[in-house]
């Protein structure tokens, strides 16, 4: 079943041509990544079909929904969320309290509401779903540590736990190897296939190909801002204008 529908997506900067006519879709639980060289469009990809940017022609449809244009909290409320290649999280304050306010968009409750006179949520539901989430990516035993205190994978994985706060049906993570250690890499692999088995499709950006070609279902391929492929990652592999334009002896690369 088709999630997310991309139509003819095409982003100008002036005279720069950013995104041309790129399409592609999405199915019901399957993990999509979206690769090519650096300027090829993924990141300016994600913004336009998450209301950072408006497109200057084309449709981003969700569930058959056009949300094309929609500010990115409205996106955000109707099932489409994603992550940023840096960690956007309330330092000061404590993983717990980064995934409580991330809630605001799957409970619908105005965002201050979340926090009571001791600074927690006001509903043990919240607290309880806010732990779950921590607990799923490796993060039950820190989750009273301010963000600030946590180290860099860390960080990774509570910008996802706060994303999986929206109860979103399609995830985009924009580049969330970064960083990561192999033992956490290979963690992150498996949280992303069981989002996947659970029913949340996911749409990655990335440049590792090692983790790309082991997690992807589908991997549709940019260059210069059009897409000049799409498949299985076997097929991606060995096609020769992907290689010629990106992946070159990448595939190798750790």
């Amino acid at each position: 079943m088709r999630c997310v529908d991309v139509s003819g997506l095409c982003k100008r900067f002036g005279g720069l041509a950013a995104l041309t006519d790129v399409s592609f879709q999405v199915e019901h639980g399957e993990v999509l990544s979206l690769i090519g060289p650096n300027g090829a469009g993924k990141t300016t990809l994600f913004n336009v079909m998450t209301g950072f940017l408006r497109p200057n022609r084309g449709t981003v449809t969700l569930v058959d929904k056009d949300i094309t244009g929609r500010r990115p909290h409205q996106i955000a409320s109707v099932g489409m969320v994603r992550t940023f290649q840096l960690n956007k999280l309330f330092m000061g304050e404590s993983a717990l309290e980064n995934v409580l306010l991330g809630l605001h968009l799957s409970t619908k409750a105005p965002y201050l509401s979340l926090r009571s006179q001791n600074g927690h949520s006001g509903t043990s539901e919240d607290l309880e779903r806010a732990q779950e989430l921590l607990e799923f990516l490796g993060l039950g035993v820190v989750c009273h540590s301010r963000a600030s205190a946590l180290p860099h994978g860390q960080q990774r994985m509570l910008g996802i736990a706060v994303a999986l706060a929206a109860a979103p049906k399609v995830l985009l993570l924009d580049e969330p190897a970064t960083g990561l250690s192999e033992k956490e890499r290979t963690f992150l692999m498996g949280k992303i296939r069981e989002l996947r088995d659970r029913g949340t499709s996911v749409v990655l950006v990335e440049h590792n190909m090692r983790l790309v070609m082991d997690i992807s279902d589908r991997i549709v391929v940019l260059d210069f801002g059009k897409k000049i492929a799409e498949g299985a990652p076997s097929a991606i592999a060995r096609n020769p204008e992907v290689i010629k334009a990106y992946l070159g002896d990448r595939y190798g690369d750790p």
